[in-house]
């Protein structure tokens, strides 16, 4: 496996590989991170991780310092997975002094976590644009967790015209229903026993959905209860949304998501459901 800590050594490696899958990720990885991986292994003649921890996407009062790292465990890890290439830049590298460009996505991005984190998306929007034009990949892998940013990004890809196929993959779970996250080793023990309460909620608003409920507001209200009855802390936001536009849609339509967003003491979790499958 190949690391790289330079943008002119990840153009040079990328020149002798054929069809590259890409998986962008933040590093502190676990088993869904792992998921992207073989499905880029099996879909692609090489596989190519990004190491980052992008600082232009966390606001200031939020977790960039204390989030959790570890270069040394995740180059293992994906060694084991037979990636290629790993791209594990400094930010002094990725934005120099005299960077002054940023992307703007309108719409998708500007709602709920748009809304709570003024700022986030065009963070998101501007590295993974970046990494995108370094790496050049055919295919790019992104988990369902993180739904608003897919569609975020979806959204600048065809907007900009940008060559890359991009793959959502099914959110990764610990087996208690809690959605796979490098933060969640910052949840306090109480708040861990209690986490899994998040999922069981977007089950149950499924399964009200899935027995005939239509009525946005009344299946809203349910995802609400359900936080409740598991001692969830209050949601900053629980609602149904379209997945391409995140806005609300009522009567809920069979791809709706799910959506909620809790913080805890020192952690924001977030998760989704699709209501229409199985």
């Amino acid at each position: 496996m190949k690391q790289c800590t330079t943008i002119d050594s990840v153009r040079q490696a990328r020149a002798s590989y054929g069809k590259v899958g890409f998986v962008p990720t933040m590093g502190f990885l676990h088993e869904g991170h792992l998921s992207l991986v073989r499905r880029a292994r099996a879909e692609n003649d090489a596989v190519i991780v990004s190491i980052f921890v992008n600082p232009i996407q966390f606001g200031p009062n939020e977790d960039f310092e204390s989030y959790p790292r570890d270069r040394e465990r995740d180059l293992a890890m994906l060694a084991k997975e037979g990636v290629d290439l790993v791209f594990t830049p400094e930010a002094s590298e990725f934005y120099p002094p005299d960077f002054a460009t940023e992307i703007v996505v309108k719409g998708v991005a500007n709602r709920l976590e748009g809304a709570s984190r003024p700022g986030h998306f065009s963070g998101v929007a501007t590295v993974v644009t970046k990494l995108f034009n370094i790496v050049q990949p055919q295919r790019a892998y992104f988990g369902q967790k993180d739904a608003q940013q897919c569609a975020v990004i979806r959204r600048f890809v065809e907007d900009l015209n940008i060559p890359v196929a991009i793959t959502i993959v099914p959110t990764g779970r610990e087996e208690d229903g809690l959605a796979s996250s490098s933060r969640n080793v910052r949840l306090s023990a109480k708040e861990r026993a209690l986490a899994p309460g998040l999922y069981k909620a977007l089950l149950g608003t499924r399964i009200l959905f899935q027995s005939g409920e239509r009525d946005r507001v009344i299946l809203e209200a349910r995802l609400k209860e359900l936080l409740r009855q598991n001692d969830i802390p209050q949601p900053d936001y629980a609602v149904i949304v379209d997945p391409r536009t995140f806005e609300a849609v009522n009567p809920v339509t069979d791809n709706a998501l799910a959506l909620l967003a809790v913080p805890f003491s020192t952690v924001r979790l977030i998760d989704n459901l699709p209501l229409g499958m199985e």
